[in-house]
């Protein structure tokens, strides 16, 4: 794969911040956002909260630690060895881009989950996470990107590029996506998810992630024209406005219900001409995807 430059870890939202949150920058979503810029080895948390009002050093550090702390530990989870145990059945149950694999097998999944369901981690089903809401199946995860990493700018660079994700979740997609892109825009309309999602990512240390907190149907303008869009939530058809802002010879990914209103994931590919071209793949159940902020 191609070396991927890595641009400053960011957190917009469009609401103000909640009491004893991690350090949030504001931006409105219809402006172009300012950078939160952290500088090599500063800490992402002291980064951030140079855009809030001052903490001290304990609650800075406090605050960088807090995801990491309260992850169940002492259950071999931590282990790769349990990953790529999840990646080979992966592999051995069907044909997958082996890019994909990797990053699978790199991101600590059990991360993600709630301490109540750490020992389902890397089996292969989804997983509430809350709001009702859910972190896809690895198996759902390695197949959509996977069929992403074939797009026509895909293949010719090896890597995904500039990164549109709708429906951050806990960040778990997200965090797998930063093996494979230059850059990952991610956006959540959930407020509680999109919090957790930031402490959650944030000891990851993923300086060529952004998280958005707003409309994922509007996708996020001030960083299109995007080369791959992966959607998590399902809708009767695929917004305009992401398909306005996927890059000639970009590549999306979506559920979309069909006629029946059954599932199933669609891709449409951006060619050299602007026009569009859309093909249906299996049937998928994901949740519904939704207009607004909340």
């Amino acid at each position: 794969m191609a070396d991927l430059a890595e641009p400053e870890f960011q957190v917009v939202s469009d609401s103000p911040p909640r009491g004893g949150k991690f350090p949030l920058r504001l931006e409105q979503m219809a402006r172009p956002p300012k950078k939160l810029v952290s500088s090599p080895g500063e800490p992402l948390a002291l980064a951030a909260a140079t855009a809030s009002q001052p903490r001290s050093a304990a609650t800075l550090r406090s605050g960088a630690n807090a995801a990491s702390v309260a992850r169940p530990t002492g259950l071999g989870l931590d282990s790769e060895g349990v990953r790529r145990n999840m990646v080979e059945r992966l592999r051995a149950a069907g044909p997958h881009d082996a890019r994909v694999l990797d990053a699978m097998a790199a991101v600590p999944r059990h991360l993600f989950v709630d301490a109540a369901l750490v020992t389902q981690a890397y089996e292969d089903t989804s997983l509430p996470i809350g709001h009702g809401q859910t972190i896809s199946k690895p198996s759902v995860v390695t197949r959509m990107i996977g069929v992403l990493m074939d797009g026509a700018t895909a293949r010719a660079g090896g890597h995904l590029g500039r990164v549109l994700e709708v429906g951050t979740g806990c960040g778990y997609q997200a965090a797998v996506l930063c093996r494979l892109s230059r850059h990952v825009v991610s956006v959540e309309r959930i407020r509680g998810l999109h919090d957790k999602a930031r402490d959650l990512v944030a000891p990851l240390r993923m300086n060529h992630l952004r998280l958005v907190y707003g409309d994922g149907m509007l996708g996020h303008p001030p960083n299109a024209p995007y080369d791959s869009i992966i959607a998590a939530a399902c809708g009767a058809d695929v917004p305009e406005a992401w398909l306005a802002q996927l890059a000639v010879g970009g590549r999306l990914i979506s559920p979309v219900l069909d006629t029946a209103s059954k599932q199933k994931l669609v891709v449409i590919d951006r060619l050299d001409d602007g026009g569009f071209q859309r093909t249906e793949y299996e049937a998928v159940q994901f949740v519904p995807l939704k207009s607004g902020s909340i």
